[in-house]
């Protein structure tokens, strides 16, 4: 019997060894582009079809720009991380929320009170790190690049060689302000590339904003979300359609109820040239930027309040899936379920 049992649990492990996986994202170390690949990587392994990897532009430094859809439906939101360096726990919540669906997807689960055959109708497509470039500079400083590269970044960096502040990409360039919608009307001091609040000569020069635009437009999604820090406050308000206000203002009220963030209107510096400016401009489509953690100053928060934070954000995706569906997709009927 010992050895019919060995042997089914051996069949069973092969023909799904998703079903007994450790999680393979590990949120309680810092998270670096090459963690985040060999995750992809590994996850792709475990459930084949059900994920969709696309490398959809490079950076300035040539790494990839990932994109990782779960799910079958032909609609589909958009969930993005990692657009400043200095915030790269984002990265770490989006993988996390990544593997979860999918891992839930794949057994036909529910999964925190929502069923996840809702990606049969709407699928998610994350890019869980927008600027490998900026984030490997954050974490490691600038020592892995030619001298007169080093150089450059150290004047960026108001010739300081501690790098735990910057939030613009390889090239000095703010990515959250390199969107064509407000552009012109962003009034910041900085006027040359800098560790933070450059806008850059025209919108679009950086490569990391050209590739998420292009990818966008190629996918045109229902819902945007786009993760930030810190602070715990939700941001929502990009428009001044009334009508899309209205509407953009009732499923932000459930998404500040879901996550316990504070509903607010985009700060002075973050008026114009962002993703979720652009993105409500170009699709007439509710986007929102959370920002995790609570406050912290010109660094990255700190791995202790990942916890905290996944509990809040965990059903953020299959929420705005769900919603997606009721809003924009006549004859479905998609129902929240009650939490296991």
């Amino acid at each position: 019997m010992a050895k019919k049992a060995i042997l089914l649990l051996f069949l069973l492990i092969h023909l799904n060894p998703a079903l007994f996986h450790a999680d393979v994202v590990n949120s309680k170390e810092w998270y670096t582009y090459e963690k985040m690949v060999a995750d992809l990587k590994a996850l792709k392994r475990l459930y084949g079809s059900d994920l969709d990897i696309d490398s959809i532009g490079r950076t300035e430094f040539g790494k990839d720009i990932w994109a990782v859809k779960v799910g079958k439906g032909n609609e589909t939101i958009i969930i993005l991380a990692g657009h400043h360096g200095r915030e790269w726990l984002t990265c770490s919540l989006v993988m996390t929320m990544l593997e979860q669906y999918v891992h839930a997807y794949s057994d036909e689960q529910h999964r925190y009170g929502y069923d996840t055959s809702i990606l049969d109708e709407v699928a998610i497509w994350f890019v869980p790190m927008v600027n490998p470039d900026g984030i490997r500079i954050q974490q490691e400083g600038v020592h892995f690049l030619p001298t007169h590269l080093q150089e450059k970044l150290i004047r960026m960096n108001g010739d300081s060689r501690n790098f735990e502040r910057w939030k613009a990409n390889g090239q000095g360039l703010d990515l959250n302000r390199q969107y064509p919608a407000g552009w012109n009307a962003i009034k910041e001091s900085i006027r040359v590339p800098y560790y933070q609040f450059y806008k850059g000569d025209f919108p679009l020069q950086a490569k990391e904003t050209r590739a998420i635009v292009n990818f966008s437009r190629s996918i045109a999604p229902l819902m945007a979300v786009t993760y930030h820090s810190s602070g715990r406050v939700l941001y929502w308000n990009f428009t001044s359609d009334q009508a899309i206000l209205k509407r953009d203002l009732a499923v932000a009220k459930k998404l500040s109820n879901i996550t316990g963030y504070k509903l607010d209107y985009p700060e002075e510096h973050a008026v114009g040239g962002g993703f979720s400016d652009w993105f409500v401009s170009e699709f007439q489509r509710p986007s929102f930027t959370p920002e995790i953690s609570y406050p912290v100053e010109e660094t990255n928060p700190p791995l202790s309040v990942f916890r905290e934070e996944w509990q809040r954000n965990k059903r953020v995706g299959l929420f705005l899936a769900t919603e997606s569906n009721k809003l924009f997709l006549s004859g479905n009927d998609s129902v929240q379920i009650e939490e296991e």
